[in-house]
């Protein structure tokens, strides 16, 4: 039997997306991490989308880095990027992103969407036929982590590395540096204050992990004693998109601002991380965030070489 065109575009092998970090194996995460560092070594020596290849680049929330470095990265890749603002397209009318999905796997090599919910993204993921990339959700913070560790891995192997994460680690942050942490084989300390720290079903997963990567989670509302002997600290703002600008949030998480007091606690070599923007004076000081510790302008730039390492590995997975 000859199938028809609609016929043969169902009938496409597996398709592997990226919606969470644990959507790849401790090997899948290294592999990519090796893939990005070469890519950085030589940014235009890899061309996997050369044709070009289109990439739907879709926004439901404001961005600067995550919309550069798509940008930029896919162009470099040897593909077309489309930047999608979903309030000027029929998604902001009330389209169904599975809809959407159909009609955008029949256009492009792979969709890139920063959105709400994760039963938004996991509703796009589920009829698309190309690659689905979590660029942010409410939940997870993927592509970001990826950029985190290539960083990490810069000064130290990852394996067996101590990270301490503090301020508010119950939402995308705090979870994804928790998930992708643990796939590779790192120590994670997150001080948090009650209420701000990631749910059971989160540390149930990373235990789970940790159980074969040898890694570790220690969840403590003492932020001296997340960030003792660290020799990464991490933080992220106290009010992120979408939420409430709240003097109560900054009340119970002031005692977690990374500043060079509590910095002083961590390795003599510990860097930082923080994932941009910075609300500086709040979560982060400008001593910590531009002192010879930090290595957030690194961080920022390794966007580009992950997710490009990552969009070059899904299209080659999902053919």
């Amino acid at each position: 039997m000859t199938l028809n065109a609609a016929q043969q575009h169902q009938a496409l092998p597996g398709v592997r997306h990226f919606l969470k970090d644990d959507d790849i194996t401790p090997a899948q995460q290294a592999e990519i991490l090796d893939l990005a560092a070469k890519m950085k070594a030589d940014r235009h020596a890899h061309r996997p989308l050369a044709g070009p290849k289109s990439v739907a680049v879709v926004f439901e929330k404001p961005s600067t880095r995550t919309r550069l470095s798509f940008d930029v990265g896919i162009a470099e890749l040897g593909g077309h990027s489309v930047v999608i603002d979903a309030q000027s397209t029929q998604l902001g009318r009330g389209e169904s992103v599975a809809d959407t999905a159909r009609v955008l796997s029949r256009y492009v090599s792979a969709i890139v969407i920063r959105t709400f919910g994760d039963d938004r993204i996991a509703e796009l993921a589920e009829p698309a036929t190309v690659p689905v990339v979590n660029a942010l959700t409410d939940g997870w913070h993927p592509c970001q982590l990826l950029a985190d560790l290539q960083t990490i891995a810069e000064h130290r192997p990852l394996k067996g590395t101590s990270i301490a994460y503090l301020g508010d680690a119950a939402f995308n942050m705090g979870n994804s540096t928790v998930i992708a942490s643990s796939l590779a084989g790192m120590h994670v300390r997150v001080g948090a204050p009650e209420g701000y720290q990631p749910a059971a079903e989160v540390l149930e997963r990373a235990a789970r992990i940790n159980a074969a990567t040898g890694g570790s989670v220690t969840v403590t509302a003492d932020p001296v004693e997340a960030v003792a002997g660290a020799d990464v600290v991490s933080t992220d703002a106290w009010v992120s998109m979408g939420m409430a600008d709240s003097a109560k949030r900054f009340g119970e998480l002031h005692a977690y601002q990374l500043n060079a007091g509590l910095l002083a606690h961590a390795a003599d070599d510990a860097i930082v991380l923080h994932c941009l923007p910075a609300h500086r004076g709040e979560e982060i000081t400008d001593e910590c965030l531009d002192g010879p510790q930090s290595r957030v302008f690194d961080q920022a730039e390794n966007r580009l070489h992950a997710q490009k390492a990552l969009l070059a590995w899904l299209v080659k997975e999902s053919q």
